[in-house]
């Protein structure tokens, strides 16, 4: 039903564009014919009976033939297709080639005219009837075709001054070409543009189609207050991230609504409009370049390889997804517990990539047989390993849980991908795990702690060593030993990064809840900083250290600087147009168990190398005694699969620097 409403409307709008288009010919055919009547009859004092006999038949038999070919020029000239509403420059330069060409066909058709039929010279046309009529028919031809813009100029600004409120008053940064084209995009719709601002000083206290050029951004809230601004449009898609973060900052303080063109690919596109603005996210004030890897490597790496990604329909592990599928990989291996998740990204990579070999497995990383009948089915060549409980406090309240997921999972994972010949593993970590003070960031050190010990023993050809742990919670029972004919080779490295902004779970989703239902908007601490990176940064991240990888190394993103929870908190609710502590009131909590102030990247042992990306560092890993750590680690898993209430003494035996944090009372502003 759908598909043949669709149908209907498409031959609707098909025979409407006919209909318009056979009007046009018409007209120009007409106007053409009354452009160069008009100059014979201005040539002779505008008397029809002072025009000379010869004159009307040389005009008579040249008018039908001059019409139709003025129609076929100007449908090669695209005049036809164009869409009026948005009449630009481009267009009025067609017209006028349309009437160099016609004018041309004019004087060669009408002087081959004279020869053919052997007029006497008297019966030529005189000089000024070519010339009067290319005039009279390029004004003919414009008009009506730049009429509707004009109409709709006019209807603007009468209602403008009709009914003022109907219309928003709005500010425009940015007076270069994306400026401009949204400028031309704005008229005659709800919004009036009020004053523009921009940097260059040429520009200053001039008019840009009779708006006028106020000054830079520090002249961006006088001309807020002076014009009475609603709404800001930031259309500066070639200015830096840091550029665009100071302008926003400013913006954002003005209370009006912010829309923002997000780059300059829209501008090569051809797509800068008022419908590509968007709203201003607070990645946005962040203002860092994002990370630049290296292309060709991914591509290398990922090209004709089988990719596995377990925990997939996550926020992390569905942009891998995402990012891996436009390599070209082989094959791509979703796995992940939750199958709504699951199904909503194979849905997304289905209708984009639909050659893509695309394979959605549903399973746990803590059910051994399974995620070994995965490996020994597909054989992955490339792991990323982003199966994780995540949440802090979350965590806090079920230790065992973490256990089981975050560090088992990952064993078992590493295990079977040890044991099947896998080439690579990549494990997803976070800046917790660095000398943690949660559960959370403890289990995610003992993930970081299995993938050095499995690279150091896959490396001194020890794999003996690494026993395949089983709980009977999944396995009724032990399941035999994986044999393998394949020499194990896996690389083992984790990547560490920061908070995502926007992820499942994170603070920004939860700021914009509370603002929605009117505050107030909660702040463990007014003091508590983090690391800040957007997903597809934090995608590319692990995808460049895949190419990175000798084994066993932790990578880390240099993040920039931290930023404060309650300053974010502070900026979002002013870009929804609200104030803080005034619309929208902050509440400081207390810190949660498990919280610290600060994150850090990297533990002071472990030190930094750099890579080739001046973004990428490598922090050589703590030395330990892998031997320990695995008797550490068979107890951890029997405690967890115990219910044990001492979980959290025998995780600090096994990671040294966990320190549990003490949980603060709430705070009052």
């Amino acid at each position: 039903m759908e598909k043949r409403q669709n149908r209907e409307k498409k031959a609707f709008r098909l025979e409407h564009w006919h209909q318009i288009t056979l009007c046009l010919i018409v007209y120009d055919m007409l106007a053409v014919t009354v452009a160069y009547f008009a100059a014979l009859w201005l040539r002779f004092d505008c008397s029809f009976s002072a025009i000379a006999d010869s004159h009307m038949k040389v005009f008579s038999y040249m008018a039908p033939l001059y019409a139709v070919a003025c129609a076929a020029v100007f449908w090669r000239f695209r005049l036809y297709r164009s869409i009026w509403r948005f009449a630009s420059f481009k267009e009025l330069v067609r017209v006028i080639q349309t009437t160099l060409v016609t004018s041309v066909l004019q004087i060669c058709g009408t002087v081959l005219l004279c020869y053919l039929f052997d007029f006497e010279s008297k019966w030529r046309m005189p000089v000024s009837y070519y010339v009067f009529g290319a005039i009279i028919q390029f004004l003919l031809v414009l008009s009506v075709r730049f009429s509707y813009r004009f109409v709709l100029l006019l209807r603007g600004i009468s209602s403008r001054g009709d009914v003022a409120t109907e219309f928003r008053r709005v500010m425009l940064i940015g007076a270069g070409a994306a400026g401009q084209m949204i400028l031309r995009d704005l008229r005659g719709s709800g919004d009036r543009v009020c004053c523009i601002i921009d940097d260059n000083t040429n520009k200053w206290d001039r008019d840009i189609d009779g708006i006028p050029v106020v000054g830079g951004k520090e002249s961006i809230l006088e001309a807020v207050e002076k014009y009475r601004i609603e709404k800001i449009y930031v259309a500066i898609p070639s200015a830096t991230p840091a550029q665009k973060r100071d302008i926003l900052n400013i913006c954002k303080e003005t209370g009006c609504e912010l829309k923002n063109l997000p780059g300059i690919y829209q501008l090569v596109n051809g797509e800068v409009n008022v419908a590509a603005m968007r709203d201003v996210a607070v990645e946005d004030l962040l203002g860092r370049d994002t990370i630049r890897v290296d292309m060709e490597g991914i591509f290398q790496c990922i090209r004709d390889k089988v990719i596995l990604v377990t925990g997939g329909g996550g926020s992390i592990g569905s942009e891998l997804c995402r990012q891996i599928a436009g390599y070209a990989p082989k094959q791509l291996i979703i796995f992940d517990v939750y199958e709504n998740n699951a199904y909503e990204i194979q849905q997304e990579l289905k209708k984009k990539y639909p050659q893509l070999n695309l394979v959605v497995l549903i399973g746990s990383v803590r059910d051994s047989r399974r995620i070994n009948s995965v490996f020994a089915t597909y054989h992955p060549d490339v792991v990323y390993h982003a199966a994780a409980h995540k949440h802090v406090p979350l965590m806090e309240a079920s230790p065992c849980e973490a256990i089981k997921n975050n560090a088992i999972g990952t064993y078992k994972t590493a295990y079977a991908a040890m044991m099947n010949g896998c080439k690579r593993f990549v494990l997803i970590s976070t800046d917790k795990a660095v000398n943690p003070t949660n559960i959370m960031g403890a289990t995610k050190r003992l993930c970081e702690m299995v993938i050095q010990t499995f690279d150091k023993l896959v490396k001194e050809g020890r794999m003996d060593q690494l026993p395949q742990l089983h709980a009977h919670a999944y396995d009724d029972t032990e399941a035999d030993t994986l044999t393998s004919t394949v020499k194990p080779q896996t690389e083992f490295v984790a990547v560490r990064f920061g908070n995502v902004l926007g992820s499942n779970g994170s603070v920004i989703p939860l700021f914009k809840k509370q603002i929605e239902a009117g505050g107030p908007v909660t702040v463990t601490h007014p003091d508590i900083i983090r690391y800040f990176m957007t997903i597809p940064e934090a995608v590319s991240l692990v995808l460049q250290a895949g190419v990175y990888a000798a084994g066993g190394e932790i990578f880390v993103l240099d993040m920039g600087e931290p930023v404060k929870i309650d300053t974010l908190a502070r900026n979002l609710i002013k870009l929804s147009g609200l104030k803080p502590d005034v619309d929208i009131q902050i509440s400081y909590t207390g810190l949660r168990p498990g919280e610290k102030l600060y994150e850090e990247k990297l533990m002071e042992e472990e030190g930094m190398r750099t890579t080739p990306n001046h973004l990428i560092h490598i922090g050589s890993p703590i030395p330990f005694d892998s031997q320990e750590f695995l008797v550490q680690l068979r107890q951890l898993m029997d405690a967890s699969y115990a219910e044990s209430k001492d979980i959290g003494n025998l995780i600090a035996n096994t990671v040294k620097t966990y320190h549990p944090a003490q949980q603060e009372p709430a705070l009052t502003k």
